[in-house]
Formats: C-alpha cells, structure tokens, sequence
C-alpha cells in the first residue's frame, strides 16, 4: 500500500473512498446503460404500434369501401327481382289471351 492509502479520515481510508468512488460509477453507468436501452425499445414498440394503427385504417377504410360496393351490388340485384316479381305476380293472375277473352265478352 502507498502512504496515502494508510492515512485515514476517521476510520475512512483512501483505498474505501476509491473503491465506493469507482463502484458508484459503475452502478451509475450500468443504470443509465439499461434507462437509455429501455427508453430506446419503448420509441421502436410506439412507431410500430403508430405504422400498425395507420395500416389497421387503411385496411378499416378499403373494407368499408367494399361492403359499400357490395351493397350497391345486392340493391341492384334486389331491385329488378322485386320488379320482375310483382310482373310475374300481374301475369299469372291474369292467363294469356285473357284481354282477348274480355274483350270478347259484351
């Protein structure tokens, strides 16, 4: 040991101040090592949670674009079906020829 490690401030020697001085340090560092590591895995995990969100709407978006186009589809579909229901109604009430037969009766 040199002099100055021997000499002692009430019981505290150099040698202690140093060793708690250098594992502080370490400590110190060790910790704002894994603060920066965590604060740089919490930006990745919020940009990608910001692309997702971002995809999910647009995916939300084109979805509702089809449903709508479907829906237009099944309208139309719908709409010449109701007519050509009520014309089929209308004929099979009445048998072909029947203006003939009214038309021949006085």
């Amino acid at each position: 040991m040199t002099a100055i490690e021997h000499q002692q401030l009430k019981g505290i020697t150099v040698k202690n101040l140093v060793v708690t001085i250098v594992s502080t340090a370490s400590i110190v560092a060790s910790v704002m090592t894994t603060y920066f590591g965590l604060k740089s895995d919490i930006q990745e995990i919020k940009n990608a949670q910001s692309t997702e969100a971002r995809v999910n709407a647009i995916r939300i978006k084109v979805l509702e674009d089809q449903v709508n186009l479907l829906q237009k589809e099944v309208d139309e579909i719908k709409t010449p079906v109701s007519q050509n229901r009520s014309a089929l109604n209308v004929a099979a009430l009445k048998p072909p020829g029947a203006a003939q037969y009214s038309a021949a009766r006085p």
